[in-house]
């Protein structure tokens, strides 16, 4: 009688952590979604930079996606000035916009000058562009990507920088969505598989030239 009691508690057992593993398998993370935390913040450092070895990239600054974007309308101050230091140190300045789109769709306080450069792509602005030949041919070793959509445009774009060994400067203050978009480029960005310290987030002020 003993061996049929323990073996019945033990069945019992069984099942019951049957159960439980398989409502823990059936758990996804749209399931979970309420009860993630996000984890600490990346850390913003400060960086200096060789104007002559570096790029800076304005993605996306269009109309039709910036200026609908009340927090990319609200960097555009910011860019702007660094965009003219920038200018002041000599720095290759490089545009791209979504195919199809023309100079005139760039918000105007950023727009180009006549001798910069201007590629259209989708989000990753290497990708059927003549980008990394742009770079390659004036010795470009590190690009400051910045622009919108920051999980779209300027994530893509700075994953596949560090992807062809270059430098990746990110200042947050430049990259802008939606506050949850923005999140998740800065954390994939800081954390980007296979290329650790590849990209350097940091902001505006903090870079020296």
């Amino acid at each position: 009688m003993k061996h049929i009691v323990m073996g019945a508690v033990i069945a019992a057992g069984l099942v019951v952590a049957t159960s439980l593993s398989s409502t823990a398998s059936a758990q996804t993370i749209v399931d979970e979604w309420a009860h993630v935390k996000a984890p600490p913040p990346p850390e913003l450092k400060p960086v200096t930079i060789d104007p002559k070895t570096t790029a800076l990239l304005m993605l996306d600054f269009m109309n039709q996606n910036c200026g609908r974007r009340p927090r990319c309308l609200a960097s555009v101050p910011a860019v702007k000035d660094f965009l003219a230091q920038a200018r002041v140190k000599g720095m290759m300045v490089v545009y791209a916009t979504g195919r199809g789109a023309k100079v005139a769709d760039i918000v105007e306080a950023v727009a180009p000058l006549g001798s910069e450069p201007l590629v259209a792509g989708p989000v990753d602005k290497f990708l059927n562009t003549d980008l990394d030949k742009i770079l390659k041919d004036k010795g470009i070793r590190t690009v400051i990507t910045i622009g919108t959509a920051a999980y779209g445009a300027v994530l893509h774009t700075a994953s596949a920088a560090a992807m062809r060994g270059m430098k990746v400067i990110y200042p947050v203050d430049g990259a802008s969505a939606d506050a949850y978009g923005e999140q998740y480029a800065a954390w994939h960005l800081a954390n980007l598989p296979g290329f650790p310290g590849a990209v350097t987030l940091t902001k505006f002020d903090m870079v020296k030239f």
